[in-house]
């Protein structure tokens, strides 16, 4: 058998784990592999072989692995607890104005400020929650 299909068939290998672990970095030796199995088949030597896949998959490491982890650890921003309430829609319960009032939102009832000093929205109007302060929701 061909030593171009060899490497072939490790890259194939390296692959399997990768699926099944979810560990990028059989990915990367298989990539190197496969640049491996390449020069096998344009007529290089076996060092040659060798050394296009090491080379191959130490860059590999280098470049791709912590572009890949900083991606995992960053992670989807998911909003949670008050830091999700703007951008809500809240429900006035009480006369909202530059000194208070209460809204409804998410299913409670919270003490209100309007952001904007000159507004007052009256009982039944809908508000946009603009931000949280402390207890208070500031509204507009």
């Amino acid at each position: 058998m061909d030593s171009w299909l060899w490497w072939l068939l490790l890259a194939v290998g390296l692959g399997v784990p990768l699926v099944a672990t979810a560990l990028p970095e059989f990915g990367l030796f298989a990539v190197g592999a496969v640049g491996a199995s390449i020069t096998a088949g344009l007529g290089a030597g076996v060092v040659w072989q060798f050394a296009v896949f090491l080379v191959v998959s130490i860059a590999m490491l280098g470049a791709v692995r912590p572009l890949a982890y900083r991606k995992l650890r960053k992670g989807p921003q998911v909003r949670m607890g008050i830091d999700a309430l703007p951008g809500s829609r809240a429900l006035v319960q009480e006369r909202v104005d530059e000194h208070g009032g209460r809204i409804k939102l998410n299913g409670e009832i919270w003490s209100a400020r309007a952001l904007h000093p000159d507004r007052v929205y009256e009982p039944g109007q809908q508000v946009d929650v603009i931000e949280i302060q402390g207890a208070t929701a500031l509204v507009d």
